[in-house]
C-alpha cells in the first residue's frame, strides 16, 4: 500500500491534545492531505434484533467510501461517495432479491448507492469545536466517533407505512479508528495506515417493507484504508463497472444534501 508524501517546511510529533494537531492528524488518518482519492473498505454482518425474538444474522455485508480532502476554512472538506451491497450469509454473493425470513415476502434488494457523502472537518464547525476523542496505548492510536442521529425521517409513515415504522430516524453509527503513533511522526506521510470497526444500530431498510414491526438491524463491520481503488476485491470492482462506474472516484465538486438509504428509496418510489 502507497501512502503520498507530502512537502514538509517544518513537523514536529503531533500533540493530539491540541485541537488542531488531532484534527490534520485524523484527517491524515482517515483520508490524505496529498491531492489523492483514498478508499477505505469493510466487511462484516447485517443482524436482525427485535423483541422476544433470538437475533438473526441475515446478511453478510461489503462496501467502500472513496474520498478526497480539500482544503477549507477553519479546516478541511472531505468529498466523497460510498457503495455497499448486500450478499448472501454463506456464499457472499451479492444478493438481487431477498427473501424475508419473518414475513415471507420475496424482496427487491436495494444496495447502498451514495452520492454524495460529504463531510467538514471544521476546528470551529456548526456542531461547536472539533472534538475527536483519541487513546494512546500500546503504539496505537485509537479514535472513537459515536453519531448519534434522531431527525425527521424522509418516509413519513403516512406516506410509506410498509417502509417505515417511525417520523422521526433513529440510528447510531459507531467508528472506531487505529493507526500506529510511528506513522503519525513521520513528517513524510500525507496518508497514514489506518484500520476501523464501525457498528450501526438503525431500523429496518426500507425495501424489506417491515411496516411497524418492532425491531432493527445491526451491522458489525471492520475494515481497512487501501492505497487506491485498484487495491478494491475484483468482484466489487466488476460490479461498480456493471452498475454504478462513476463510484471508482470522489466526487470532483461539493454537494448537498448528502444521500442515504432512506432519501435513495424515497427518491425512487415518491409519494
Amino acid at each position: 500500500m502507497s501512502h503520498a508524501s507530502e512537502p514538509v517546511e517544518s513537523f514536529s510529533p503531533p500533540d493530539l491534545a491540541d485541537p488542531a494537531d488531532n484534527l490534520r492528524s485524523f484527517v491524515r488518518m482517515r483520508a490524505s492531505l496529498a491531492p489523492e482519492d483514498t478508499v477505505v473498505w469493510w466487511t462484516g454482518r447485517v443482524h436482525a434484533q427485535a423483541p422476544g425474538e433470538n437475533y438473526r444474522s441475515l446478511f453478510r455485508f461489503e462496501g467502500f467510501n472513496v474520498g478526497r480532502i480539500i482544503a477549507a476554512e477553519g479546516g478541511y472538506r472531505m468529498l466523497a461517495r460510498e457503495a455497499a451491497f448486500y450478499q448472501d450469509p454463506d456464499t457472499g454473493s451479492i444478493l438481487e432479491d431477498w427473501k424475508n425470513p419473518v414475513t415471507g415476502e420475496t424482496c427487491g434488494v436495494m444496495h447502498v448507492w451514495n452520492d454524495p457523502v460529504n463531510m467538514d472537518f471544521l476546528l470551529d464547525g456548526p456542531r461547536g469545536p472539533w472534538r475527536a476523542p483519541v487513546t494512546e496505548a500500546a503504539g496505537d492510536v485509537m479514535w472513537a466517533q459515536d453519531i448519534l442521529l434522531a431527525y425527521p425521517s424522509p418516509l413519513p409513515v403516512a406516506d410509506y407505512p410498509d417502509n417505515s415504522a417511525d417520523d422521526v430516524y433513529r440510528a447510531a453509527e459507531l467508528f472506531q479508528f487505529f493507526c500506529r503513533r510511528t506513522d503519525l511522526d513521520r513528517a513524510d506521510l500525507a496518508s497514514v495506515p489506518c484500520r476501523f470497526s464501525w457498528t450501526r444500530l438503525s431500523p429496518w431498510l426500507p425495501w424489506m417493507r417491515m411496516g411497524s414491526r418492532p425491531g432493527g438491524l445491526v451491522f458489525h463491520c471492520h475494515g481497512v484504508k487501501l492505497g487506491a481503488y485498484a487495491d478494491l476485491p475484483e468482484h466489487l470492482r466488476s460490479y461498480v463497472t456493471a452498475h454504478g462506474p462513476e463510484f471508482a472516484r470522489a466526487p470532483e465538486e461539493w454537494s448537498a444534501p448528502n444521500a442515504t438509504s432512506w432519501t435513495q428509496f424515497r427518491d425512487r418510489h415518491p409519494e
